[in-house]
């Protein structure tokens, strides 16, 4: 398309540049949408005579059909917005453009764009007021929903996936609730979630199912779709989970050859709940001591003085650790260079940090098909990260850490090397 202007108005429009620069990107965007626009439309007249056998004003012998005008349409580009368009007709009605279809709107492109911004953490009334600014037209929440419903086969084909080739050696398990639309109503529902760690360190997601938490026979049928998806038990030797009811007997039955490890975060809220306020510090530190020790003997020790100082005072709390005690110092069978993170169910309860982030700006999750596409997506870009850190090897590879000795190491004495180096 060329432009043609006189002497006189090239003046013109450079003093209203110079008054107002921004206006130039304007008058370029109009510009290109007229230019795009009728690219568009010629196309569409050049599809019409392909579709009726001849050019426009052609006659033919025993031609029924005829061209009939056209009607006028807009349609969302990206990086254009929105261009508006010539659609031509023939009489009869049969013809339907394939360069742009009745009942689209936007092109795919933009609606892929759409679907990760959603994603990404833009609800659906945000983006539909951001849309026009952002993509060239308004878009309605509505329209944000329907296009991330395509991605719903996509998300379940990745939660059901075979794990067959995955060597999974650790299961973190843990649940996480959600308020989700069901039916009419609003009602709290679990997702149960499993973190599988590889025999090389890495981790990954391996499901997500909807189900009571606290029900044994959820975890159950949980831990058979996992097997059945190709998840071997003989190769998992350990699980660690915060000793939600019924969980660990399901996971021995399902997994007889895996130990379990029970949270000591989870543990040691449960003991400190029992003990009075002015007493919480110091039975905190206390068993910190025995969480923390270099062995299992250390820490047997650690818990019979623990026992002999506390027994007394808060006889209740010393029982519930003593109950807990075995199953919370499982990790110590395993690398050393792994019990910081088998300590605990840290892992999953940072991914279930990044959950609830994301879903804290919609507070109603629209349906359990809704929920599975926004924590797919957040899972995928967890195990991107997880990817740079393996479990228990990081930390030691890195040069700085071949300079400290590790038995000594601490944030003061990492203070210290840098200094003098």
């Amino acid at each position: 398309m060329k432009i043609s202007l006189s002497v006189t108005e090239l003046k013109n429009v450079f003093k209203e540049i110079q008054r107002q620069p921004e206006q130039i990107f304007e008058m370029m965007r109009a510009e290109m949408n007229q230019g795009v626009g009728e690219y568009l439309s010629e196309l569409m007249r050049a599809e019409l005579s392909h579709f009726l056998g001849r050019e426009p004003y052609e006659r033919r012998e025993g031609e029924t059909n005829h061209r009939n005008g056209s009607y006028e349409r807009r349609f969302t580009m990206k990086r254009f917005g929105e261009v508006v368009v010539e659609v031509p007709r023939d009489r009869k009605g049969e013809f339907r453009s394939e360069v742009l279809p009745r009942s689209k709107r936007y092109e795919d492109e933009l609606g892929k764009d759409v679907c990760l911004m959603y994603l990404a953490g833009i609800s659906t009334r945000t983006l539909s007021m951001l849309s026009k600014q952002l993509l060239g037209r308004k878009i309605s929440a509505g329209e944000v929903s329907r296009a991330n419903q395509e991605l719903a086969d996509a998300v379940e084909r990745w939660r059901t996936r075979s794990l067959a080739e995955e060597k999974i050696k650790y299961l973190l398990l843990d649940g996480v609730n959600f308020s989700m639309r069901v039916g009419k109503g609003v009602e709290i529902v679990p997702v149960l979630v499993a973190v599988g760690v590889r025999e090389d360190g890495t981790r990954l997601v391996l499901g997500l199912q909807a189900g009571d938490k606290e029900s044994a026979a959820c975890w159950r049928e949980f831990f058979k779709d996992l097997k059945s998806r190709g998840l071997s038990s003989e190769t998992v030797t350990l699980g660690v989970m915060d000793g939600l009811g019924g969980l660990e007997m399901v996971f021995k039955e399902e997994f007889p050859h895996a130990e379990v490890q029970r949270c000591q975060v989870h543990v040691a809220r449960n003991v400190v709940a029992k003990v009075p306020k002015k007493l919480k510090q110091g039975v905190a530190d206390d068993m910190r001591s025995i969480f923390y020790a270099s062995s299992k003997e250390k820490a047997k020790e650690f818990f019979v003085r623990f026992k002999e100082h506390w027994e007394k005072e808060v006889p209740s709390a010393v029982k519930c650790l003593e109950n807990s005690l075995e199953p919370c110092l499982t990790f110590f069978k395993f690398p050393p260079e792994e019990w910081q993170a088998l300590r605990t169910t840290n892992i999953i309860e940072r991914l279930n940090k990044e959950f609830k982030r994301r879903t804290k700006s919609m507070e109603i999750v629209a349906g359990e098909n809704a929920c599975y596409r926004l924590l797919a997506f957040i899972s995928l870009k967890m195990e991107v990260h997880w990817k740079r850190y393996p479990i228990g090897k990081v930390a030691y590879n890195l040069p700085i850490f071949q300079k400290v000795p590790l038995l000594d190491f601490t944030q003061r004495s990492l203070k210290k090397f840098r200094k003098n180096t």
